[in-house]
This record gives structure tokens, sequence and C-alpha cells, in this order.
């Protein structure tokens, strides 16, 4: 994932509109560990395109699928895991890869 991704750029009313919430929700979202926007200086929650994508699954996951804050939870918690998985993997074939060039060439 790339740092553009992480850059926070949104202030929370801009947030919302993006989602279709209210402040209120996110600022819910936030007390609940769900998200977790940066703060500038002057203390203004700024959100990132990353935290904007977890919103937008919890919000689908709460809205269109009927899912509670206790399974949002689990499946965040699921996909962080998987896809921090998936990352270790390619670095795993990666250096896999690197070790069979070595052999090669030996």
């Amino acid at each position: 994932m790339t740092e553009e991704m992480h850059r926070p750029r949104y202030v929370i009313h801009v947030a919302a509109e993006l989602i279709g919430v209210k402040t209120h929700t996110l600022r819910y979202y936030e007390r609940s560990g769900l998200v977790k926007p940066q703060r500038s200086p002057g203390n203004i929650r700024l959100y990132s395109e990353y935290d904007i994508d977890i919103l937008r699954r919890v919000r689908n996951l709460m809205d269109d699928l009927g899912v509670n804050m206790a399974g949002v939870e689990v499946i965040n918690n699921m996909l962080e895991k998987m896809n921090q998985l998936a990352r270790e993997n390619e670095l795993l074939k990666a250096e896999l890869q690197r070790l069979y060039r070595k052999l090669e060439e030996e």
C-alpha cells in the first residue's frame, strides 16, 4: 500500500459526505476503534484514502448486509490479518526466487 493512500487529506465533514454518513457517526466509529484518523496540529481529524476505504466497507457491512458493530470489528480484523499475511507471502516468494536464482548461478 502506498504512502499516498495513508496521507491525511479529508476533514471530518468531507469524509462524512464521501461516505454518506453524519459526522457523529464517524466520531462513533473512531471511538469504537474502527478507524484512526490522523490529527492536524490544531487537533482536527484528517482522514486518508485508506480511512475512507475502511469507512465505506463499514457502512456497506452495516447498512447493506446487516452486520452489527461487533461483526464489523471481527471482519475488519480478519481482513487486516489476511492482508498482512498476503504481504508476508509476497516477501517470502520474492526471497525464494532470489535464492533460486542464486543457486542457478552457482
